[in-house]
Order: structure tokens, then sequence, then C-alpha cells
């Protein structure tokens, strides 16, 4: 795939490229896969609800094309199989986006074991099974690049949020330690760790009382969430130019360079969020 210089500023183009999208049927699935169209590339728009897929597929216009497909990430096996079936069509596979993904808000001890294995396995095993899926074939096939939506929450530690700071931590945690592995095969690995991006997720995930949307926001110091159309712009520029990160917007980055610096704080700053969120909850 085609990288782009330092200071380009030309989208980039990925014609002729052959991609799956998970979670494609809304948010920022739904987002990249308009976006890789207009670049040129070949979509699977993959989906638990065919007909949201459709729904993406039926919006995008550009030089390349999208095709809508029901996808289930927990089960192995699907995931496996659409692989199979990109590489039938086009020879190879060369964009994975493992994009999928749930989220539960709300008090741990209100968490049952059902709903850890539910976000389990949508978030950490439905990427586990798009990189088994994608990344052998990469490998034999010379290159290939794998991107995993993750969240700036992958990158830093939110109360309240528990569940799915931890499987977004896995998310990063897999994705740094492949791209070691993967940058001598030709094989690039890039995680996205966005903020509040404005998405159904941002109303979705409630436990209680508890608001998803009023905790991505307020909780991450943002006034307005990402549109998911210019995150998803970002993500492909981020995959031509081979980088290992996207932290959006500004705020995330310097939220995170301060966690790095001064942890404490953060842990501080952060318990007295969770406290006010349980008080305006009451």
């Amino acid at each position: 795939m085609r990288r782009a210089q330092r200071g380009a500023s030309k989208p980039p183009v990925f014609t002729n490229k052959s991609a799956i999208v998970t979670g494609g049927g809304s948010g920022i699935g739904a987002a990249l896969t308009r976006a890789l169209v207009t670049a040129g590339a070949d979509v699977v728009c993959a989906d638990l609800d065919l007909a949201a897929a459709e729904k993406t597929v039926a919006g995008v216009s550009g030089p390349g094309s999208a095709t809508a497909r029901d996808v289930d990430v927990t089960d192995a096996d699907q995931v496996l199989q659409a692989v199979e079936d990109v590489i039938g069509t086009h020879g190879r596979i060369d964009l994975m986006f493992n994009n999928a993904g749930i989220s539960l808000l709300g008090d741990t001890e209100d968490l049952t074991l059902a709903q850890w294995d539910a976000i389990i396995d949508v978030n950490v095993r439905g990427v586990v099974h798009g990189v088994h899926a994608a990344y052998p074939r990469m490998v034999a096939q010379g290159g290939g690049h794998i991107v995993n939506t993750a969240s700036a929450g992958g990158l830093m530690a939110g109360g309240l949020l528990t569940s799915y700071v931890m499987t977004k931590h896995a998310v990063v945690g897999l994705s740094l330690a492949l791209r070691t592995e993967a940058a001598s095969r030709n094989v690039g690995v890039t995680a996205i760790c966005p903020a509040a991006v404005d998405t159904p997720i941002l109303d979705k995930g409630e436990l209680g009382p508890v608001r998803g949307r009023d905790y991505f926001l307020k909780g991450q110091g943002i006034r307005r969430p990402i549109d998911p159309d210019v995150l998803a712009g970002k993500v492909l520029a981020a995959v031509a130019a081979d980088k290992s990160l996207v932290v959006e917007p500004v705020q995330a980055r310097i939220a995170w360079r301060i966690a790095r610096l001064s942890p404490a704080f953060v842990l501080r700053s952060g318990t007295r969020f969770v406290e006010k969120q349980r008080a305006r909850a009451r």
C-alpha cells in the first residue's frame, strides 16, 4: 500500500485494496467503510446486524466498492470465512479493521458474569478472531495492515467503565506487541484510540442511572464528540503513514501525556469525577 510522505496533504489512496470492516453497520465502522470506498478500496462491511451493514453500503460512493455481510465477531469461523472469501475474490486481504465493540457503564459490583463474558467476547475475542484470521495470511502474501479499534480508555483508566477499559487496554497491548513482530513481515498494525466519538455507543451501555453521553463527554473534558467521518479520515492517513496509534482529538492526547507524567494527579481527578457522577445519579 502507498505510504504517505511526511507533510503530505493529499488524502491516502487505497485503489484496488481489499478490506474488511467489522462493526460496519454504524458509528466508526460505517465511517471507515465510507472513507475506504472514497479512497478506492473494495470493502466488506461486516456487522452482526445485516440490515445496518446494508444501510451503510447503500450510502457509500466513490471509486471503490462495498458489500454487506452478516458476521458475528464472537464466532471465529465466521470471521475466518469472511477473510477467506475476500482472498478468494481478490487474491489477498490487504486491510483488516477489527472495529466491532460494545460498552457497559456503571458500578463494577453491578456487573454480572454474563455481562463480563459478553464484553470480553466482543471487544477482546472479536479482535483476536480478526487477527487470527487475517494476520497469517498477510504474512504469507507478503504484506497488509491490521487496524484495531481501541479507545482513549485503552491508554488511560476511568471508573464506572471498568470492563470496557479493561478490554480496550487489552486491544492496545495486543496491537503494540503484534506491531513489533509484524514489522519485519511488512505487515502494519495500528490501534485507534479516540475519546468520545459521536456514535450510538454514547447513548448505550448505561447501567442504572449513569448516562453514557454525559459520562463520555464530561469525563474526558470534551464539549463535543468527534465526528466519525473526521476520525475515519485521520485513521486512513495513519494507516498510509504506518503509525502505531491514532489518539484523537487533541484533548485526548493532552490527557494521555498528563496521565503519563502525573498518574497520581489523574487518579485523584478520576476518583473525584466518579463521585460526582454517582451524586448526579442519585
